[in-house]
């Protein structure tokens, strides 16, 4: 009897559960009926809110290299796969040093995307000229901040039977022109509706349209888009614009931020030099070799930024030979005419070094690497050798047997120049400047020489 009980206890318990199971589906499919449910709090979704998606966003800045290149083409390949409703490309980009069959691959991509493509060039100060240019004028609209510039795109590289007049009609103007924001609403290449309110029912005067339509930051050119979706809600201070599509960042990894930078001219540049100025160090310098390292992982870096941009390997040439010609003096610690004949191919070879105006070095990294080469070889170069000599390390016997001339005494002290540089000297007898005197002797724990 007992046992009977059980199991029927146990059906009924069995049944419930089934009861309770079975009603969970259909009570969600009637929530969606009405709304989506939030999985935190169980509350309901705007349907608005649930069905607005998202938009990603890229940033596009500097050379356009095979890095950047590849990091679009995921950002394409991503927004499609990943449902985005749309793609932003944030532009500050002046050139690309990807070559054409690899430029039109992207174009393909933007042209042929499901997805729409759009972008912006900003923020204020940005500019989009060259092969950049050309690819966003494949985008499914283009905006230009307040403060940002469209153009020159030089001549198209882009496919014309694929593609046809990218900037049709203004190919032409922008060939060899620069379009501000309101030069780029004034011939189409940005389209402004040049609203007589705005979203809030607020009049706009035509200057304020006009404005409205530069977009003048990233918030602004994504309201302007047909998938970005947003409403008006009431608040005690008024009513305000509310976006509702959400926004995703889109950036590169650690290691690809790292190649991208150093892909830039200055930067590949100065890693170079300053690789090859620590290499050079490390031969006359007391250590354990910490300057020749990094120097080697300068060199590397910077030798990567290079094979990536367009550059005079004679001009390459003169700046590795003026490293040399600065080692030639650093043997005697004074600048003579290797130093002289240095600083001129060094000079030259940085001038030259890039074969293409567009990825041309500014004046800035110029200067301040002649000017720090200038100090390396002029004052730094006498020090490094007193330091190198100043150790029992490294022998100085050399020394020994050579003429020198007092250049200067004081009390107990005087100084005498042996090779052009200058060293404490110690006599048993007085001593006066201009005396000719020959070393005798260095001193094990110092630089002081011994002189008769």
């Amino acid at each position: 009897m007992l046992k009977s009980r059980v199991v029927v206890h146990l059906l009924g318990t069995l049944a419930v559960v089934l009861v309770v199971l079975t009603s969970i589906p259909a009570a969600s499919a009637s929530a969606q009926e009405d709304g989506e449910t939030d999985p935190g709090t169980g509350a309901a979704v705007d349907p608005a809110v649930a069905n607005a998606g998202f938009v990603e966003i890229l940033e596009v800045s500097g050379l356009l290299d095979e890095v950047m290149a590849a990091a679009i083409e995921e950002a394409v390949r991503g927004a499609n796969t990943d449902g985005a409703r749309a793609l932003v490309l944030q532009i500050n980009s002046k050139q690309a040093v990807v070559d054409d069959e690899r430029l039109n691959e992207l174009g393909l991509l933007i042209d042929e995307s499901p997805v729409p493509v759009h972008a912006w060039v900003g923020p204020s100060g940005s500019r989009a000229s060259g092969k950049v240019a050309q690819l966003i004028g494949l985008a499914e609209s283009v905006g230009v901040a307040i403060g940002a510039k469209l153009g020159p795109t030089g001549p198209q590289v882009l496919d014309v039977d694929r593609f046809g007049e990218v900037w049709a009609p203004n190919q032409e103007l922008l060939e060899n022109t620069s379009l501000n924001w309101e030069q780029a609403i004034d011939v189409g290449v940005v389209a402004c509706d040049f609203a007589e309110e705005d979203e809030l029912g607020n009049p706009l005067t035509p200057d304020e349209s006009l404005a409205r339509c530069a977009n003048p930051t990233i918030g602004d050119f994504l309201v302007s888009l047909d998938e970005f979706d947003s409403r008006v809600v009431e608040t005690a201070e008024g009513p305000r614009l509310e976006p509702l599509t959400s926004v995703r960042f889109r950036g590169l990894s650690l290691l690809d931020q790292l190649m991208h930078t150093v892909a830039s001219p200055p930067v590949a540049y100065l890693m170079v030099v300053i690789g090859l100025m620590l290499i050079v160090f490390e031969f006359y310098s007391i250590g354990i070799g910490i300057a020749g390292a990094l120097g080697a992982i300068f060199l590397a870096l910077g030798g990567y930024g290079l094979t990536a941009l367009p550059f005079r390997g004679w001009a390459l040439a003169l700046i590795v030979l003026s490293m040399l010609a600065f080692a030639i003096d650093i043997q005697t610690g004074v600048p003579r005419a290797w130093t002289i004949i240095g600083m001129v191919a060094f000079g030259v070879g940085t001038v030259f070094l890039f074969s293409e105006s567009d990825v041309s070095m500014s004046w800035v990294p110029m200067l301040v690497s002649l000017l720090g080469m200038g100090a390396v070889v002029f004052r730094g170069m006498p020090i490094m050798v007193r330091g190198r000599f100043s150790t029992t390390v490294i022998p100085r016997d050399f020394l020994i047997g050579e003429a020198g001339t007092i250049v200067s005494t004081e009390g107990d002290t005087s100084v005498v120049e042996v090779r052009e540089v200058s060293w404490p000297a110690a006599s048993g007898s007085a001593l006066h400047v201009g005396q000719g005197v020959e070393v005798t002797e260095v001193e094990a724990d110092g630089v002081v020489l011994r002189v008769d």
